[in-house]
């Protein structure tokens, strides 16, 4: 009998329908993926089993945790089951983690809410779990802050509290799309290894097929709220028999032609850059110390050129693209765009040349704004931006250039999809006709088959515009498909550069050859059934 039992769920809000006679189960021990592209109700499948949703929701079907069946459940019961029999992972572990307690006050929260134990040996169990899950007391005490972790740490934390009374079923929604990959290996090794110690079932939701490949035993394939296919993970995938199944895993390999770079001419020149913070003094009479981010670092990016940064959280490379921003002071060295300075003096005339497109398209921009307004931001730098019918023009002529219509202009940005979203903000970059653009994580959190689409359409903009981009990320296939050079970036220095498809096929440095082989790859199905 399985541990969870699925069966012709059906889920509107208001009139809306969101899922349709979705069915799935999942045994004690197994792990099973569910994966779609956004919208898919991958996500409300898992919301409706902890029945963590919206109100004026209708729900049919059943959804059976062993003989309970959690759509007859009361608040009050799913309060008892939630945390001590099905347990949740959240895609953001900093929105899930209250910012303002130790991270040993909320793992012990969920154990003392339940009544379970007392507060000692409550306090011993978050301690055991924080150990299990890689978070050893002698480095990460108890009294510890979230903000005091990486991403990777934060997000142990959330494992730790969703595994603290050792539930039956773990939901994992999204668990590793911000992580670096050497990270995200560690996080789904762990997650893999408490299903085995702990016999608990794991229902992970994803978007990343190659996760998917290495870790599910069966895998969940989901569109606009039905499931499609349905299987075990290396039959699946190698009898893809419905159209959308076999369209996911051809984006997920999808590749790009980028155009011939230009002769080399120098545009952006980062010359020994240096960029130290000071540490937290413990003492008065302890002399102050500093943490170097950014040691030494020289590179070249030319015009034209497509040039990628990759390293793990923490290397530097945030750090290093504000610098080239001019957001962040170097101690040592020089950052020159086009030959001048990015300095206090010169600023403001390099950012005009320059931007940036982040990783959170809804994040990044004003929601009581018009598309209109928030892809003219960069006109108020600039003395001599555009007015009237030559603005409107402009704006019609961008958007139109980023594959949407000047009709979107009077749009508000909740009404786009993640990944038109992040076309506005390609939008909003180019309408300045910048030398530079900045990509900080900007694909990683879209579906493949919305990321492929996006690599297209940079690789077309380059071409039209005459671009030059520098392209942050931690996935490595991005950077393969993206771009023409790479740096590999480790505790603040670059450890190995040249031609991305040299460094990434036969790596040089043990950092790069470490961060190759922790990066999930898709099988290779060109082989017929196993």
């Amino acid at each position: 009998m399985s541990l969870l039992n699925i069966t012709d769920l059906s889920l509107s809000i208001g009139s809306h329908p969101i899922l349709k006679n979705v069915t799935l189960s999942v045994a004690a021990g197994e792990i099973v993926a569910v994966t779609g592209e956004s919208g898919s109700g991958k996500s409300m499948t898992a919301f409706s089993v902890m029945q963590l949703l919206p109100e004026r929701t209708t729900i049919q079907g059943q959804i059976l945790l062993e003989d309970t069946d959690l759509t007859r459940q009361s608040e009050a019961q799913m309060c008892a089951l939630r945390g001590q029999s099905i347990g949740m992972v959240f895609q953001e572990p900093m929105t899930a983690l209250n910012p303002v307690r130790t991270i040993g006050d909320q793992v012990m929260e969920t154990i003392l809410i339940h009544g379970a134990m007392t507060k000692q040996e409550a306090e011993q169990r978050a301690r055991d779990m924080l150990d299990r899950v890689g978070l050893p007391a002698d480095r990460f005490p108890l009294s510890r802050f979230p903000h005091e972790l990486s991403g990777g740490q934060r997000q142990r934390v959330v494992i730790a509290m969703a595994i603290a009374l050792r539930p039956k079923l773990l939901i994992a929604d999204e668990p590793t799309t911000a992580l670096d990959v050497t990270t995200q290996a560690q996080i789904l090794d762990l997650l893999k290894d408490l299903v085995q110690e702990f016999g608990m079932g794991l229902l992970i939701i994803t978007h990343d097929l190659a996760v998917v490949a290495d870790l599910a035993d069966r895998i969940v394939v989901m569109r606009h709220g039905e499931v499609v296919e349905t299987g075990e993970t290396d039959w699946l995938l190698h009898n893809m028999s419905h159209p959308y199944t076999r369209m996911l895993f051809a984006a997920s390999s999808h590749q790009v032609t980028l155009p011939t770079a230009p002769e080399p001419k120098p545009l952006l020149e980062v010359k020994g850059a240096v960029r130290d913070y000071r540490l937290p003094r413990k003492s008065p009479f302890v002399p102050q110390q500093h943490f170097r981010a950014v040691n030494e670092v020289s590179f070249t990016l030319n015009r034209g050129e497509r040039l990628g940064l990759v390293g793990e959280s923490g290397c530097g490379k945030s750090t290093l693209t504000r610098a080239i921003l001019g957001l962040e002071p170097l101690q040592s060295g020089e950052i020159l765009l086009d030959g001048k300075p990015i300095s206090a003096g010169h600023a403001a005339e390099a950012r005009r040349k320059m931007q940036v497109v982040f990783q959170d398209p809804f994040g990044s921009f004003n929601p009581r704004h018009r598309v209109d307004r928030l892809i003219t931001e960069p006109f108020y730098s600039q003395p001599d931006a555009p007015t009237g019918s030559a603005r409107t023009d402009l704006i019609a002529e961008t958007l139109t250039a980023v594959g949407l219509g000047p009709q979107d202009a009077n749009k508000y940005i909740h009404q786009f999809s993640g990944g038109q979203r992040q076309r506005i903000a390609i939008a909003r970059a180019l309408i300045t006709r910048p030398e530079l653009i900045l990509f900080d994580e900007a694909v990683s959190a879209l579906d493949v088959s919305v990321r492929a689409q996006i690599l297209d359409l940079l690789a077309e903009l380059c071409e039209a515009y005459e671009l030059t981009y520098l392209f942050i990320s931690h996935d490595l296939s991005v950077v393969r498909t993206i771009t023409d050079r790479c740096l590999v970036m480790q505790k603040g220095q670059i450890v190995e550069e040249g031609a991305t498809e040299e460094v990434l096929s036969a790596p040089r440095h043990p950092y790069t050859q470490a961060l190759i082989a922790a990066a999930p790859v898709l099988p290779d199905l060109t082989q017929g059934a196993a």
